[in-house]
Order: structure tokens, then C-alpha cells, then sequence
């Protein structure tokens, strides 16, 4: 707390978002996410549910992205509050689903040298997220 009694909200250290490098390396582990799930056979239940042209899909999750992490609210500036579950609701997702888009943004930051740490403290809130979006069963 300040002297004043006001909470000090200055953060203790770099945000995540400026961990993973900011807008060049929030953009390069969006863009392998999504590279992946082109690429690997083992994401197709989660590719069947994009469009087939992903650049939307990438923009989108890059600017939710950036101020869930903490870095600018680009997604906020052009839509409003994200409303996640909502937006997802026309798309079934289930057990397997939300286990392949985690094992895709793992399998992401693995390959973009995401600091372990980072990624594992990012694999926890990402699965939160990811378990909230489910609306069928299996």
C-alpha cells in the first residue's frame, strides 16, 4: 500500500505479455499455434471447427491475447468485452477439443522457447479458459 492508504497497483515485475516478448513474440506463438493446427493430423477435431482461411482466427486470438496477458487491449478496442463462452457457444467443444487446443498451444510454446516457468504458469490459466469453453460432453 502507498503512504496515502491508496493500493500501489505498479506490478511487481514484467507482465507475461512482455515475457513472451511483446507484440513479435506474442504474434510468432499465435502464428505457430495456428501453423500447427494446420499441420499436425492430431489437432484436426479443433482445425474442423475454423474457418477454412485462419487469418481472422489468428488475429482474433493474438488481440484477446495481448490484453489478457497484459499487454495493449486490442481485442477490447474493437469489440468490446470478449464475452468468450458466448462466442464459442455455437461450436461444440468438448473433452477432446479442449484437449487438443491445449496440446497445441504446448506444443507452441515449446517450439517458440517459451521460459518453462512461463509456460506452465500460461498452461494453467490457458486450461482454465480452455475447461470453461466446453459445452458437450466428452
Amino acid at each position: 500500500m502507498a503512504e496515502d492508504g491508496a493500493t500501489d497497483t505498479t506490478p511487481a515485475g514484467p507482465t507475461p505479455y512482455e515475457r513472451l516478448g511483446g507484440d513479435t513474440g506474442l504474434r510468432s506463438l499465435v502464428d505457430r499455434f495456428y501453423d500447427l493446427m494446420d499441420l499436425e493430423p492430431v489437432y484436426a477435431g479443433i482445425r474442423a471447427l475454423h474457418p477454412a482461411e485462419l487469418d481472422g482466427s489468428r488475429d482474433k486470438l493474438y488481440w484477446f491475447l495481448s490484453g489478457w496477458l497484459g499487454g495493449p487491449s486490442l481485442y477490447i478496442e474493437r469489440f468490446g468485452h470478449p464475452r468468450l463462452r458466448a462466442r464459442h457457444l455455437p461450436y461444440a467443444i468438448g473433452i477432446a477439443e479442449r484437449d487438443q487446443w491445449m496440446a497445441c498451444m504446448m506444443q507452441a510454446m515449446e517450439e517458440q522457447g517459451i521460459d518453462p516457468a512461463l509456460a506452465q504458469r500460461l498452461a494453467e490459466a490457458f486450461f482454465g479458459t480452455a475447461d470453461w469453453m466446453r459445452n458437450k460432453g466428452g
